[in-house]
């Protein structure tokens, strides 16, 4: 070490201020990459936990290299340099990490039968974030080697070490959450601090006049990151989409075609709302919990006071309203961000309000009843467990005037009785005493109608009969046609116990193997020559 790098790291601040930052920065790339995987791998507890789990074994087996390392080799150099590497690593992230993820999860369902998002996550957290981790691992006992002077000191430098870091952490923690993904998002969230943590090692490497030549490299990929990676598309291979950006909550992305808008809140998979410009039926799951209102004995559909818990872009509002006329109706939505889109590309009605709160506490503390009360909530896997327990559709009944119905879209429907719909089947019919589904043909939808009225079936058909759109009518009378008697079975989830991660993980296998079953067919006989020239 020579005199500049004695007299930086002589009086511990510098010292404290690296152990600072590189707490702060592991907990930004840590919430940076449960950003950077949800469009792709949903945001579940699933994904959390892998992101969780693999970091905190890169941590651990920095923690023991970095603890030998400086024993072995007392050297600060060795430490700035590896904080320099993990910088220069963090802010490529946003450069590459699209593309690897893209073919992390291609190769794996190419390669493996089962579990397809947990491998796909671990894979990719595996490339992208357990090297620059294990190097900023080796940080704190590393500088717990160059602080501490004496053992009567040790206890007080160590415990001033794991204040910093802390500190840190807890500013890292809520500055990409609150401030930079919102505002600036994900990748130039990656930018920000591994900016700083580059910054911090080149200071201490300017003071000891070395590494040029690794400081004016770092110093550029830093810059061709800065220009060619702060793009917030996760979808980079389509460039006609009318918006795409992110909300504290979700990747958020619009699609606008000649005959609709789609809107979406992750890149591989499902649609959340849809506005059709020719005022028609949806084709869509939303077509058949339209029937809702027909269930009630209101003399006009129209009139039908309506409550939705999960609104999206408010497809299922501007549909009743067109259809019926409605103009009781009420949505809950808790990103503010998704609401805006809907006034800006989906001709959400300024009449129809939308509260900005979850679901399950709306409906704890709100007052009012309805007649129709639409649960859609549940987003691929990313499914809340306190709305799919007995104990809140016991709230959702008792918000429900006599002769209500309830209805549930259920987004992943799959074979067997061990499925997440009949979970949520089951729940359902231990609450209310009339539980009818019926399936969405196309793709994976599945409607559920639930109410106390016996003669619920019989309004029904009686409304159906009375509707005058010739498409609408159609519509209605294959929704009464199809509709199936739910037979229950024992699976109730509650508040204490609600699988939905795991089995909506095992339903979304189910769906993912049967349409890639064909490619993986090609794929194993011809390779990735022949996969291409098929897709060619």
């Amino acid at each position: 070490m020579n005199q500049s790098n004695r007299k930086l790291l002589q009086n511990h601040l510098f010292l404290y201020l690296t152990e600072f930052f590189s707490g702060m920065s592991v907990m930004a790339v840590e919430l940076g990459a449960s950003r950077l995987l949800a469009p792709y791998f949903s945001s579940s507890q699933i994904v959390w936990t892998i992101i969780i789990g693999t970091i905190m074994i890169a941590m651990a087996l920095g923690n023991v290299y970095g603890g030998k390392s400086a024993d072995k080799n007392p050297d600060p150099d060795r430490l700035y340099r590896r904080i320099l590497i993990a910088a220069v690593w963090i802010v490529l992230i946003p450069l590459f990490g699209k593309y690897i993820i893209t073919a992390l999860a291609g190769l794996v369902i190419f390669t493996i039968s089962s579990n397809y998002l947990v491998w796909s996550a671990f894979a990719a957290c595996l490339v992208l974030f357990v090297f620059p981790l294990f190097l900023l691992g080796t940080v704190t006992p590393s500088l717990a080697k160059y602080s501490v002077d004496s053992l009567e000191d040790s206890g007080r430098v160590v415990g001033t070490l794991g204040a910093f870091n802390t500190i840190g952490s807890i500013i890292g923690t809520f500055t990409p959450t609150f401030i930079t993904i919102p505002s600036v998002g994900t990748s130039v969230t990656f930018l920000i601090f591994g900016g700083i943590l580059l910054a911090l090692a080149l200071v201490y490497f300017i003071a000891a006049h070395t590494q040029k030549v690794l400081c004016i490299v770092s110093s550029i990929l830093f810059g061709v990151s800065c220009v060619f990676g702060s793009s917030d598309s996760f979808a980079f291979w389509d460039r006609s989409l009318a918006y795409e950006g992110e909300s504290i909550y979700n990747y958020l992305q619009v699609r606008d075609t000649d005959s609709a808008v789609y809107f979406s809140t992750n890149v591989l998979f499902g649609v959340q709302s849809v506005y059709m410009k020719d005022a028609q039926l949806t084709g869509l799951y939303y077509d058949y919990a339209m029937a809702a209102p027909l269930f009630t004995d209101k003399d006009s559909p129209g009139d039908a006071s309506t409550l939705i818990l999960g609104m999206g872009t408010g497809t299922y509002a501007v549909q009743c309203e067109r259809f019926y006329g409605s103009t009781n109706i009420t949505g809950v939505e808790i990103d503010q961000r998704i609401t805006d889109l809907a006034h800006q590309y989906f001709d959400l009605p300024q009449n129809i309000p939308v509260v900005t709160q979850d679901g399950r506490a709306f409906i704890n503390q709100d007052p009012a009843s309805y007649d129709v009360i639409l649960v859609d909530a549940y987003q691929d896997i990313t499914i809340p467990f306190s709305m799919s327990s007995s104990e809140f559709f016991e709230r959702v009944k008792n918000h429900l005037n006599d002769g209500g119905v309830m209805v549930v879209n259920m987004n992943m429907r799959s074979d067997g009785e061990e499925g997440i719909n009949q979970y949520l089947a089951d729940t359902i019919a231990s609450v209310f005493p009339y539980v009818y589904t019926v399936d969405v043909p196309g793709n994976t939808n599945r409607e559920l109608f639930a109410f106390t009225d016996p003669k619920a079936l019989e309004h029904l058909s009686s409304n159906v009969q009375k509707l005058s759109n010739a498409q609408l009518k159609t519509m209605m009378q294959s929704v009464e046609t199809n509709l199936t008697p739910y037979r229950t079975g024992n699976h109730v989830m509650t508040d204490d116990q609600a699988p939905v991660e795991l089995l909506g993980m095992r339903a979304l296998d189910q769906i993912i193997g049967d349409e890639t079953d064909y490619y993986r067919q090609v794929f194993r006989e011809k390779g990735i020559r022949g996969l291409i020239e098929m897709l060619g």
